[in-house]
C-alpha cells in the first residue's frame, strides 16, 4: 500500500522498489504463514510442471529449458517482485514469439534476446515506466490461442510432416496433406488427456488435473509400450542436474540481429506481468508496486538466460492458483520454484515416459482457456469501434505478427478513445439579448444566462470536458467566432479537468485573433495546473487576463460608453 496516488507527495525510492517479500517479513512471519505458503507453492508447482515443459516444446525449446525457466525465473520474480502473489515462469502468450526467434536465430539467439529483454525491463522499472505500461490495453489473445492450437495438431494426432512450418497459412495445407499419417495411439492419448482434464475440472476442481492427466498418460506409455513420441525419444529425457550459469555470447552482429525480438519480449512481458499483478490485486484487495515488479521481471529474465532458459513473465493462471491455494506472500512462489528444482534433481528420469501427445492435449486446453469468450462477446456488442479493434488484432496476430498486432491494436484503441473523448468535450456560447432569439411559435425561447445579459459587449464561452488535441480543432472553430464589436471575450475553464499543449496553442491563437480585433480575452476558473500550462505557452498579462470566476471578471471589463451604445 505504499504507492501514492497522483497529486500526493512523490513516493520515495524505498517505497517504489522495496520487494513485497521484505514487507511481508516485516509484518511478522511464522510457522502458520510458512505452512500456508508451502501448501500453495506445492499446488502451483504441480500445475507448473507439465505446463512449463509443454510451453517449452511448443516454443521450439527443450522441456528442460522450460523447467529451468520456471525454477530460476519463478524464484527471482517472487524474491524481488512488487506483488505478494505473482508466480513467474514461461507463459503461453510467448509461444509464438519464442518459436519465431528460435526458428530465425537458434537457441543461442533466444537466450541472448531473453537477457537483453531482462536489461530493458529492469531499465523500464528504474525509469518508473511501470505506472504507464499497466494502462496499455492488452491485446485480445484469441489469435494467439489459434496459433498455439494449430502448432499442436501435429502432436495431438501423431502426424508425420516432412517440413515443419511456423507460418499458419503454410501449416494448414501441410496438416491437411498429412492426415493419412495419423498415429491412433497418439490421437487416443491426446483425446483422453483433454477429456480427463475437463472431467476433473467439473467433478474434482481442487485436484491437480493437469498433472494427473499427464501422469496417467505417461503411465500408459510405460506400461503398454505405446508407439508414440515421448520426451525421452524426442529430447533424450531431462537432465537430473542443474546447469551452471553462463553468460550468452554478446557478439555485436548477433545483438543487433536479435534486438527486435528482445524488444518484443520486453513489451509483451511488461504487459503480461503487470496484468497478472492487477488480477492478483483484484482477487486479494492488495496493491502491487509496478516499477518494482518490472525490475524483478528484468532480473528474472537475465537470470533465466544465464541458465539457458528463455522468457519469464507473470503468469495469470498460476498466480490465480497461488491465491486460491491460500498463499500468504512471496515465499509461496519461491517454494514453488524449489519444488520444481527437486523434481529435476530427483524425478527427472520419470519425465522420459511423458508422451508429447499428452502435453499437446494440455496446451489445447490452455489455448481454449486463453480465448476470453465473454470478453469477445462484450467487445462485439459494444459497438463497431471495439469490433474493429478486435477483428484487426485477431487477424494481424494470425496472419502477420504478434507485436505488430499489439501495436496496431493499441493504436486503434487509442484513436477510438480520442474520438470518443473529443465528442464529450463541448462549449456553450452565451450571447446577450435577442440576437439569437426566435419567436415562440417556431422554437422554445433561449434560456438566458444572467451573467451574459448584464453586458451586451461581452461573449462568454464555457468549455466542458478535456481540452486536448482531439477536441482542439472543433472547439477552436467555435471560439474563433469573435466579432470586433465585442469588448471582451470570457473563456471559462471551470469544468475543464485537463489541458494539453494543443489546447493551450489553440487558446494562444484565440488570444492573437482577439488582440487584432481589440477584444480583451479573460480566462476564468482555471485550476493551478491548467493555468501553469497556459502561462508556459505565453498566455500571461497583458496578453490575457485571469480571474477565478466569471463574476470576478465582469467588473474588470470596461463598460461601453454612451456613444458606443449607439444611444442619443
Amino acid at each position: 500500500m505504499m504507492e501514492q496516488t497522483a497529486g500526493l507527495n512523490a513516493p520515495t525510492f524505498a517505497q517504489l522498489y522495496t520487494p513485497k517479500l521484505v514487507t511481508v517479513l516485516c509484518e511478522g512471519y511464522g510457522l502458520p504463514q510458512l505452512r500456508a505458503d508451502a501448501v500453495a507453492g506445492l499446488t502451483v508447482a504441480i500445475v507448473a510442471l507439465p505446463l512449463s515443459m509443454a510451453i517449452a516444446i511448443a516454443s521450439g525449446a527443450t522441456p528442460a529449458q522450460g523447467l529451468y525457466t520456471a525454477v530460476v525465473g519463478g524464484f527471482l520474480v517472487s524474491l524481488l517482485g512488487g506483488s505478494r502473489f505473482q508466480i513467474g515462469g514461461p507463459a503461453g502468450a510467448f509461444i509464438v514469439l519464442v518459436a519465431a526467434t528460435v526458428a530465425q536465430h537458434g537457441i543461442g539467439g533466444l537466450v541472448l534476446a531473453t537477457f537483453l529483454s531482462g536489461l530493458m525491463l529492469a531499465v523500464a522499472g528504474f525509469l518508473r515506466l511501470g505506472s504507464f505500461i499497466k494502462f496499455i490495453p492488452f491485446p485480445v489473445t484469441a489469435g494467439i490461442a489459434i496459433i498455439i492450437f494449430a502448432s499442436q495438431v501435429k502432436d495431438l494426432l501423431g502426424l508425420t510432416i516432412p517440413n515443419e512450418l511456423r507460418d499458419l497459412l503454410g501449416k494448414l495445407p501441410a496438416l491437411w496433406q498429412s492426415l493419412d499419417t495419423i498415429t491412433p495411439a497418439a490421437a487416443a492419448l491426446s483425446g483422453a488427456t483433454i477429456a480427463a482434464i475437463l472431467w476433473l475440472k467439473r467433478l474434482r476442481p481442487s485436484w491437480p488435473r493437469l498433472l494427473i492427466a499427464v501422469a496417467v498418460a505417461a503411465g500408459a506409455v510405460a506400461l503398454f509400450d505405446l508407439p508414440v513420441e515421448t520426451i525421452g525419444s524426442m529430447f533424450g529425457g531431462i537432465p537430473s542436474s542443474f546447469p551452471s550459469p553462463q553468460l550468452p555470447s554478446f557478439d555485436p552482429d548477433k545483438v543487433v540481429a536479435v534486438l527486435p525480438a528482445a524488444v518484443s519480449f520486453t513489451l509483451l512481458g511488461a504487459i503480461e506481468s503487470l496484468l497478472s499483478a492487477v488480477v492478483a490485486d483484484g482477487m486479494t484487495g492488495r496493491r502491487h508496486r509496478s516499477n518494482c515488479e518490472l525490475v524483478a521481471q528484468g532480473v528474472a529474465n537475465m537470470g533465466s538466460a544465464l541458465f539457458g532458459g528463455f522468457c519469464v513473465t507473470g503468469t495469470i493462471a498460476r498466480t490465480a492458483t497461488n491465491v486460491r491455494s491460500g498463499a500468504h506472500g512471496p515465499v509461496a512462489g519461491m517454494l514453488h520454484a524449489v519444488f520444481l528444482l527437486l523434481f529435476i534433481l530427483v524425478a527427472a528420469p520419470l519425465a522420459s515416459f511423458i508422451p508429447l501427445a499428452a502435453l499437446a492435449g494440455v496446451l489445447a486446453v490452455v489455448a481454449w482457456n486463453m480465448i476470453e469468450w465473454g470478453a469477445v462477446t462484450s467487445l462485439v456488442r459494444s459497438g463497431w469501434g471495439e469490433a474493429a479493434v478486435l477483428g484487426t488484432t485477431f487477424f494481424l496476430t494470425i496472419f502477420r505478427d504478434l507485436i505488430e498486432a499489439i501495436v496496431v491494436g493499441v493504436a486503434l484503441g487509442a484513436v477510438l478513445f480520442i474520438h470518443r473523448m473529443s465528442l464529450v468535450t463541448s462549449v456553450q456560447t452565451h450571447r446577450p439579448f435577442a440576437g439569437d432569439d426566435v419567436a415562440d411559435s417556431l422554437h422554445p425561447r433561449t434560456v438566458y444566462d444572467e451573467q451574459a445579459m448584464v453586458r451586451s459587449d461581452v461573449v462568454i464561452f464555457r468549455i466542458t470536458g478535456v481540452l486536448f488535441f482531439g477536441a482542439s480543432a472543433s472547439i477552436g472553430a467555435i471560439l474563433d467566432r469573435i466579432q470586433d464589436h465585442h469588448r471582451a471575450l470570457i473563456v471559462d475553464f471551470e469544468k475543464v479537468p485537463f489541458l494539453d499543449s494543443a489546447g493551450a496553442n489553440m487558446i494562444g491563437n484565440l488570444s492573437r485573433t482577439a488582440e487584432k480585433q481589440g477584444v480583451a480575452l479573460w480566462l476564468t476558473g482555471a485550476s493551478p495546473d491548467i493555468r501553469r500550462v497556459l502561462e508556459t505557452h505565453g498566455l500571461v498579462a497583458p496578453r490575457v487576463h485571469f480571474a477565478p470566476t466569471i463574476d470576478a471578471a465582469l467588473p474588470g471589463i470596461q463598460a461601453p460608453s454612451f456613444t458606443e451604445r449607439g444611444e442619443s
